[in-house]
C-alpha cells in the first residue's frame, strides 16, 4: 500500500474536543493509518500527493444512528444504495441502531441472536462504496438472556441496539442485560422520546436514568423528542452520553446544544441521522445536523465536528474519529461551498450552510474524489498525477 501525502492543508480540524483545531497544514498516512501530523513534512519517497488546496481536513464522519439491516437496502422506503450515498456526505462509519425494520424480524431468543449475528459478520465483510459499517446491534426481546450476550460479543456484536423498540421496555426488565452486555464490552443505546414504530414505547428520563446506557438516542427525539425539562434532566443530573439526530426535533436539539454550550461539556454530544426511517433517506443528514447545531445550537463549529467524529469514535471503541498518529486514514476533505457566505469549512458550518466535499479516504484509500451530493466545494483537493 502507497503511502500518501497530504499538503496545503487549511484548517486542520482534529475531531478531538480537547484541541480541536491542530496547527498543520500536512499528514502522512502509512499502511492506511495516520503517521505523521504537522507543518513543513517532506514526501516521503513514491507517495501520493493530494493537494487540498486550502480547504479542512477533518476525520470521517460518524453516523452514531443508522438503521441499516443487510446490505445497502433501506426496507423502510424500498430504496437502495443509502449507505453509498452517505458516504459522499462525508459518513465514512455508520453504526447500527438495530436491525428493526428487516421484514418479517424475528423476535424469539434464537432469531434474535442470528440476526444480529449475520448482520456483525456481514457488514465486516461489505463496505458500501467503501464505507466501515458497525451492524448487528441486537434488539432486547423478551427470552433473551444475560449470558446470551457475552455469547453476541464473542462473535463480533459491538453494539445493543435502542433499548424500548424490542419487547424489553422496563428498566427492570433491561437491568440485567444491560449489565451483561457492558460487561461483555459493548456499547448499550437507548430509545427516548415518543415512539417511533408500532410495538416501541416512550421513554422518559427518568426510565433512562434507571436503566443507565451508554448512549441517550435522539435525545431530540426519535422524531417526537421529551420536553425541555425532561432534556434539562439528562443534561445535568447524568453524565451519559447525548446524542442529536437528523430525523427528530430541531427545536429541542438547539435548546440542549445550548445546554451544552453553557456547560462546556462539549465531550458529551455526538451526531446521528436515524435514517433510513419513515422521516425518509436523508444522505446529507449528518451534515445537516451539524450545521444546525453550530448555527442555531450557537456551538464551537470546530466542536461539532469533534461530535460527529471524535467523541462518537470514543464511545464506541473505534480507532479512528481523531486525526493523530496511529488512527485509522479514514479522511474527508472538504470546504465552504461555493456561494455561501462563509470564507472557510469551519465559517459556513457556523452561516448553516452544508459544506462542499470533494476528495474522501477510507483507510488511506481514495473512495471519492468529488461528492455527487454537496455542493461544489470553493476550494477543491487535487489527487496529483
Amino acid at each position: 500500500m502507497p503511502e500518501v501525502y497530504v499538503k496545503n492543508v487549511g484548517q486542520m480540524l482534529s475531531g478531538d474536543v480537547s484541541r480541536p483545531i491542530l496547527d498543520a497544514d500536512g499528514l502522512i498516512i502509512r499502511d492506511g493509518k495516520i503517521a505523521e501530523v504537522g507543518r513543513g513534512l517532506k514526501r516521503p519517497d513514491g507517495a501520493k500527493v493530494i493537494d487540498a488546496a486550502g480547504a479542512a481536513v477533518l476525520p470521517g464522519l460518524i453516523d452514531s444512528h443508522c438503521h441499516v439491516v443487510l446490505g445497502d437496502f433501506a426496507p423502510r422506503q424500498l430504496q437502495i444504495n443509502f449507505l453509498d450515498s452517505e458516504l459522499h456526505g462525508g459518513v465514512t462509519t455508520a453504526i447500527s441502531a438495530g436491525e428493526v425494520h428487516l421484514p418479517g424480524r424475528p423476535k424469539d431468543r434464537a432469531g434474535v441472536k442470528a440476526l444480529a449475528v449475520l448482520a456483525a459478520k456481514s457488514f465486516q465483510n461489505f463496505r458500501p462504496g467503501g464505507m466501515k459499517v458497525v451492524g448487528g446491534a441486537v434488539i432486547f426481546e423478551k427470552g433473551l438472556l444475560p449470558e446470551d450476550l457475552a455469547e453476541l460479543a464473542a462473535e463480533g456484536v459491538r453494539v445493543v441496539g435502542e433499548i424500548g423498540l424490542g419487547s424489553v421496555k422496563t428498566p427492570e426488565e433491561a437491568a440485567p442485560l444491560v449489565a451483561a452486555a457492558k460487561a461483555a464490552g459493548m456499547t448499550v443505546m437507548m430509545h427516548t422520546g415518543g415512539t417511533s414504530i408500532p410495538g416501541s414505547s416512550t421513554v422518559t428520563a427518568a426510565q433512562v436514568m434507571a436503566t443507565n446506557p451508554d448512549v441517550v438516542s435522539h435525545v431530540n427525539g426519535g422524531p417526537t423528542a421529551i420536553s425541555v425539562d425532561e432534556a434539562r434532566r439528562l443534561v445535568e443530573d447524568t453524565d451519559h452520553t447525548l446524542e442529536i439526530v437528523h430525523c427528530g426535533n430541531p427545536l429541542r436539539a438547539v435548546e440542549v446544544c445550548r445546554m451544552i454550550d453553557e456547560r462546556r461539556e462539549y465531550h458529551r454530544l455526538i451526531i446521528g441521522n436515524d435514517a433510513p426511517s419513515g422521516t425518509g433517506v436523508v444522505p446529507l443528514g449528518i451534515l445537516r445536523t451539524m450545521n444546525l447545531m453550530a448555527s442555531l445550537g450557537g456551538l464551537p463549529p470546530e466542536m461539532v465536528v469533534a461530535m460527529a467524529t471524535g467523541n462518537t469514535a470514543r464511545r464506541y471503541g473505534l480507532n479512528r474519529g481523531i486525526i493523530e498518529p496511529g488512527k485509522e486514514a479514514d479522511l474527508v476533505f472538504a470546504d465552504a461551498s461555493m456561494g455561501s457566505v462563509g470564507d472557510d469549512f469551519l465559517g459556513g458550518l457556523a452561516a448553516g450552510d452544508n459544506p462542499g466535499v470533494s476528495v474522501i479516504l477510507v483507510d488511506g484509500q481514495v473512495v471519492v474524489t468529488t461528492s455527487r451530493n454537496t455542493p461544489p466545494a470553493k476550494r477543491r483537493a487535487v489527487i496529483e498525477g
